[in-house]
């Protein structure tokens, strides 16, 4: 069974970084593209990033680039994603998911971010 388990969410105030993790289980790892998707309070989810199999292309929402990056370590079934710059629009419950042509089929639990001062 797919398990796709996300951590490193927490409270953060503006400015501030936070690593999120995601650690995949019950299939080929490197086979599948990965993304990372945010849901904000009261609002339907958005698409932020994502990173093909090998990791050699990644792809932002351009309300992230230049401060969020996605990487993955095959090897250890996980995929990253470091926020830096963090800003109060962040604010969001953060999930991995596969990425096929379906679409994103497989999603994890959620890791919670919170920027505020």
């Amino acid at each position: 069974q797919v398990q796709l388990v996300e951590s490193g969410g927490g409270m953060v105030q503006p400015g501030g970084s936070l690593r999120l993790s995601c650690a995949a289980s019950g299939f080929t790892f490197s086979d599948y593209d990965m993304s990372w998707v945010r849901q904000a309070p009261g609002r339907g989810p958005e698409w932020v990033s994502g990173i093909d199999t090998g990791g050699g292309d990644t792809y932002y929402t351009d309300s992230v680039k230049g401060r969020f990056t996605i990487s993955r370590e095959n090897a250890k079934e996980m995929l990253y994603l470091q926020m830096n710059s963090l800003k109060p629009e962040d604010t969001a419950l953060y999930y991995c998911a596969t990425d096929t042509v379906h679409g994103l089929e497989n999603w994890g639990q959620g890791t919670r971010v919170t920027v505020s001062s």
